[in-house]
């Protein structure tokens, strides 16, 4: 009796265990977005949506992208592997080059049996350019692709460009349209999303990952007159910082030159609005797409994860703009992942994150295997108790052309330098060609702004010391 009991029990648990509904993935995605969010502490930010996704997910308050540039950033969360490993350090080479047989995390989903489906940018795009287009896509990580172009693309013609000489793709250029928003390209991304959902709520016959890749606010910043009027432009001004701040900075590590692109302030501050209405207007497109998810009952059973591929600066540091640079506001990127029913949803983690820990973290999460050669490491600790105990740095890297190596004094047959960053709960520890063109040291704690370079203080010597061979023996394998 007791053995047929006990099969019984198996059973019932088999069965139970099989009949369990897989978690869906709802993957979003911004495109050079820095932390100018109200969850994140900006005043002058509206993003209610993504506020509200913070409250029902946990917020990674210190979470890095592993380089600030679309194609090696988005190379890298997608594969789950480092720059390093991708090769990839600018926006033409594609990862498969150097590994042909990467597993991406939307093929972890397809072996397991979902509808994997994108929407948008999700790899590298030439933007404004190949909007509409499979950009610089990676065809076997999608079973379907959607391309919308919208408004914002249709009206190109009408920007205004404080940066004339700059392509568009890196300009300080704007537009405000008529409308609502969403009739542009992220508007009318969030409506197919929205029918994905739809169509899945009416025919459950596979779990999904959708993934949801948003253009903004990437320039040209162009939105709809409402989301400009949220934004004063007599609230913007430019950053105020000390002096002495811009003397102790290594000479490698800005690249804007003239300062704000020699740009009139008044004109900074209008673009420094439409950078603003650009978020609020895909902060609202964030918004539809989750209300959707709330209305068609599919909430308990997704996984939502708000991101973006890396920062923007916006002048700091003496007027430096947009990535490419290792300072919080290129490197560090806003993280939220709400997982249904986790008990501390709402709370904040402050221990260091990667971009490269998604693809781990979402596959260990929906309990399909993590990949063996997968470089990044899962954050479920962390989304059950946002305190645990973590001593797992972040890295981030970047290059250098040789133009700007050359004006540092070092080898001249160097075709670039790479400058290399590791962040720990205290410190953030910059290495400009192994420390030959400069080093920086900020307190995380003291300096969050990171104006005090302390690398040559002989007080933190030890620090330096320390930090230099975590930043030499790199990211566990």
């Amino acid at each position: 009796m007791h053995v047929r009991l006990t099969l019984l029990a198996l059973c019932l648990l088999a069965f139970t265990a099989a009949a369990a509904p897989k978690l869906n993935v709802l993957f979003l995605v911004a495109d050079d977005l820095n932390t100018r969010l109200g969850c994140y502490g900006d005043p002058l930010a509206s993003s209610p949506n993504i506020d509200r996704l913070a409250k029902r997910g946990v917020r990674f308050e210190r979470a890095y992208c592993q380089y600030p540039l679309c194609n090696p950033s988005r190379s890298s969360f997608m594969s789950g592997l480092r720059p390093d490993t991708t090769r990839v350090f600018e926006n033409v080479t594609h990862f498969r080059k150097a590994v042909p047989d990467a597993q991406t995390l939307p093929q972890t989903f397809q072996r397991a049996g979902y509808s994997v489906v994108r929407a948008g940018k999700l790899y590298h795009y030439g933007v404004p350019m190949q909007i509409g287009t499979d950009g610089f896509d990676d065809a076997p990580s999608w079973q379907r692709t959607i391309n919308p172009s919208g408004r914002d693309k249709a009206e190109e013609s009408s920007l205004l460009n404080y940066t004339p000489k700059i392509g568009l793709g890196a300009a300080l250029a704007w537009h405000t349209t008529a409308g609502d928003g969403t009739d542009h390209t992220d508007g009318l991304i969030a409506g197919e999303v929205i029918k994905l959902l739809e169509q899945h709520a009416a025919q459950p016959d596979k779990p999904f990952f959708i993934a949801c890749g948003f253009f903004r606010p990437h320039v040209p910043c162009v939105a709809s007159q409402p989301f400009f009027d949220l934004h004063p432009v007599e609230k913007f001004s430019l950053p105020k910082e000390p002096l002495e701040h811009l003397a102790k900075i290594p000479r490698v590590s800005p690249l804007v030159n003239p300062p704000n692109y020699g740009v009139a302030e008044p004109d900074i501050r209008q673009f420094l609005r439409a950078y603003y209405a650009s978020v609020s207007q895909m902060d609202a497109q964030v918004g539809r797409v989750v209300d959707a998810l709330d209305r068609l009952k599919l909430a308990d059973t997704t996984l939502i994860i708000f991101f973006s591929d890396h920062g923007w600066l916006l002048g700091e540091h003496g007027g430096q703009w947009q990535k490419r640079s290792l300072f919080e506001e290129s490197a560090r990127v806003p993280l939220i992942i709400a997982r249904p029913g986790n008990k501390v949803n709402g709370q904040t983690c402050r221990r260091p994150a990667e971009l490269v820990d998604l693809h781990p973290t979402i596959a260990d999460l929906a309990g399909l295997p993590i990949h063996p050669k997968l470089e990044g490491k899962s954050l479920k600790p962390l989304l059950a108790n946002p305190q645990a105990a973590w001593d797992k740095p972040a890295f981030t890297q970047v290059t250098r052309n040789a133009e700007v190596s050359l004006t540092v004094g070092v080898d001249p047959t160097k075709k670039s330098l790479m400058g290399r960053s590791v962040r720990t709960d205290r410190w953030c520890y910059i290495e400009w060609d192994g420390g030959l063109a400069g080093v920086e040291l900020y307190d995380a704690q003291a300096d969050p702004k990171q104006y005090h370079n302390l690398a040559g203080d002989p007080k933190h010597a030890a620090a330096v010391t320390e930090l230099k061979k975590l930043l030499e023996r790199g990211p566990a394998k």
